[in-house]
């Protein structure tokens, strides 16, 4: 996403890139944060790339559950979403390939699996919402990750919501900075 070499500008660079994928620009907002931006576009610069080799790694487990003919376009980058907007994940049917992003500061690294899940079967699905197709989409993941079957229930699509469930971290914006509990390990 960038050529320079200044650390600093490489990770806003991402992060700008990343607000391009999101559904409104502004579900990345740590451009702005005058506080941490330095910080935390330091350590995107040294880290990104292999926090999203991990998450690449996530994706292509999903790939496998599908025949090649049934698995989406997709892309899948992490980024620190907005508080505001009360999400760890998204996934951007607009785009083309289709994106997922993942706060990868809000789910510990033994979780991102069942976040990146949960977003593909939106991606595998192609609509928005917990709908009858998005709970087949996750059913069929689920059974090839080995993962516990939803609790679905037809007429029940809110069930699905935070379905695979996982604990999140205490403070997203440790992983960002490099601290915390899983900001060094990357």
């Amino acid at each position: 996403m960038t050529t320079s070499r200044d650390p600093f500008t490489r990770g806003l660079d991402y992060l700008y890139g990343v607000r391009s994928l999101a559904l409104k620009p502004e579900m990345v907002d740590r451009v702005h944060d005058m506080e941490h931006r330095d910080r935390i576009c330091t350590w995107i610069s040294e880290h990104i790339e292999a926090v999203n080799a991990q998450l690449n790694v996530c994706l292509e487990a999903c790939h496998a559950c599908f025949h090649s003919w049934e698995q989406p376009l997709v892309q899948i980058f992490a980024a620190p979403l907005a508080q505001a907007f009360g999400l760890d994940a998204l996934c951007n049917l607009q785009t083309t390939p289709i994106s997922i992003l993942i706060d990868v500061g809000r789910v510990m690294p033994e979780d991102w699996l069942l976040v990146v899940a949960h977003e593909y079967a939106h991606a595998h699905a192609g609509t928005p919402g917990h709908h009858p197709q998005f709970a087949r989409s996750l059913a069929h993941l689920c059974l090839g990750l080995a993962i516990a079957l939803p609790p679905y229930q037809a007429g029940r699509e809110d069930s699905l919501r935070f379905y695979p469930s996982y604990l999140p971290t205490k403070d997203p914006l440790a992983f960002w900075q490099g601290g915390g509990e899983i900001g060094d390990r990357v």
